[in-house]
């Protein structure tokens, strides 16, 4: 009698089958497929144009923008795990694409990963990752197919669904389906995405701040509207004077003498500029003498270059978005090469005016950013800086930004920051935190430090009040460690002790 009280209670407490899933009520849901998958490599499930090849969701510039960073190479090796494909549809123009994958040996907690550009796709590699840490993940399309921004054109629930309301939705019915499937909840819930997936954190953190105990938010896109204008100020003159465009060999140079100007300003000379925003670099000095060559700029090519170091303004000198940082210009072809307007920028101001053929050489600052920030950045930008919300739910925000990042300026994470700091007062540092990877270019890559667990950092603050003082960050060449470097907590600046390997992190300290 005792061993069958015991096995029925057994039985009564263990999970539902991943199958049984499938015809669970869940509003405004349809689950399309519910299957138990085994243990092995990666193949992307087929369903439309999430059934691409593995690879980090992009920032529509060819860099990933995907949860946490990390730069996948395929095949992946996917641990056992039920599988959730779902449509939401909470508007009646709403058709959002979720993913939920429940995995067999699971930690107890939650992570959704966040996506790149206009998104469009589903963050197949970084699900992988965060499936391997023993994670529930979940992932959504945002509403739609196709990294440009034509589907919100005329479709402003459209428009809703990729600035907030998808990500919400999935992390609405993901909780669910992981109270059902397990018989109890996600002990902590975790954001972690770069780039738009870092925008969709600070969404969150502004919007639902009881969604997440804790968001990663890298290099975030959160001033989208003004960020676009940026790129589009930059650009259009270049492609209006292709006079001005520059090649790649100068923009070499020019990241050289940058270079050669600010690297030694942390105490070494190692190729990285730590601390780009006390560089007195001036373009000028490289300033043809006579005719143009490779490693010189005419007069035409100087002032586009001073435009991207700029902060763009109005004509009434307010501030629209930070310019680049000295030591990132060797990425500079994307707005000063002359070829095409960023397309990803372009998105913005196609759907403000409803216009798919919007010409870009027509741009005018002052116009169209007024109207774009009104049919578009009132919904899309997340740019509030009272947190107090999230803080109070006992939240945590890691937000990290790479010096060299030519995507998104650095300088906008950094407001971002210090207009929280100047709204909640004094210091955050308990709920927040800044990080800035010198020589990282968007979300990862370049030639400094790049390779950063900033899961296991997060973990170790939100559930052991371990607050990361620094992050050791490593640069990785042919698999092999050759540099390891602390990223200290802004405003403070890895600095070179005056002795040892400028490559062993325990020779620098933050000051």
């Amino acid at each position: 009698m005792l061993f069958a009280l015991a096995l029925s209670a057994t039985l009564a407490s263990s999970p539902a089958s991943c199958e049984a899933l499938k015809s669970i009520s869940l509003p405004n849901t349809t689950i399309v497929a519910a299957e138990m998958l085994p243990a092995g490599p990666f193949v992307p499930p087929g369903r439309g144009a999430a059934a691409a090849p593995p690879a980090p969701a992009s920032d529509g510039r060819g860099r990933a923008g995907g949860g946490g960073g990390t730069f996948i190479a395929a095949p992946q090796i996917a641990p056992a795990h039920c599988r959730i494909n779902a449509i939401l549809r909470p508007s009646p123009d709403s058709e959002i694409e979720m993913e939920a994958w429940l995995p067999e040996n699971w930690n107890g907690k939650f992570q959704f990963v966040g996506g790149g550009g206009w998104a469009g796709i589903i963050s197949f590699p970084a699900m992988v990752s965060a499936l391997q840490e023993g994670y529930a993940t979940a992932s959504t399309d945002t509403g739609h197919k196709g990294g440009n921004a034509l589907f919100a054109i005329d479709h402003p629930e459209k428009v809703v669904d990729f600035a907030y309301r998808a990500v919400h939705e999935t992390t609405v019915q993901t909780k669910a389906l992981i109270a059902k499937y397990y018989e109890r909840p996600a002990r902590l819930s975790y954001w972690n995405g770069c780039s738009t997936g870092g925008r969709q954190g600070l969404m969150e953190a502004q919007k639902f701040p009881d969604d997440f105990d804790a968001i990663i938010a890298g290099a975030p896109a959160n001033y989208q509207t003004h960020l676009h204008a940026w790129d589009l100020s930059v650009a259009v003159p270049v492609l209006n004077n292709p006079a001005a465009a520059l090649t790649q060999p100068q923009l070499r140079a020019l990241t050289e003498a940058a270079t050669e100007a600010c690297d030694a300003q942390d105490g070494v000379k190692d190729g990285l500029i730590s601390n780009p925003r006390v560089c007195k670099f001036d373009p000028a000095v490289l300033l043809c003498k006579g005719a143009g060559g490779p490693r010189c700029l005419t007069p035409p090519q100087l002032d586009a270059v001073k435009r991207a170091y700029a902060t763009t303004k109005t004509k009434g000198g307010a501030s629209v978005f930070p310019g680049k940082e000295p030591g990132s210009e060797y990425r500079w072809m994307a707005f000063l090469g002359g070829g095409a307007a960023p397309g990803v920028s372009v998105g913005s101001f196609q759907v403000a005016y409803n216009d798919a053929s919007w010409d870009p050489k027509t741009f005018d600052l002052d116009r169209d950013l007024k109207l774009t920030d009104d049919k578009v950045g009132t919904i899309i930008n997340a740019v509030n800086p009272d947190l107090s919300a999230f803080k109070s739910h006992g939240g945590k925000l890691l937000l990290y930004h790479g010096w060299n990042d030519t995507a998104i300026s650095p300088g906008n994470t950094i407001n971002y920051y210090e207009s929280v700091l100047k709204k909640m007062g004094g210091r955050q540092d308990d709920f927040v935190r800044l990080y800035m990877a010198p020589g990282m270019q968007h979300c990862g890559g370049g030639p400094g430090p790049n390779q950063i667990n900033y899961m296991a950092i997060m973990e170790r603050w939100r559930e052991g009040n371990q607050t990361p003082a620094s992050i050791e960050a490593y640069h990785v060449t042919n698999n092999r460690v050759d540099m390891t470097r602390p990223l200290c907590p802004y405003p403070q600046v890895a600095t070179y002790k005056g002795a040892g390997s400028p490559n062993d992190a325990g020779n620098f300290s933050c000051r």
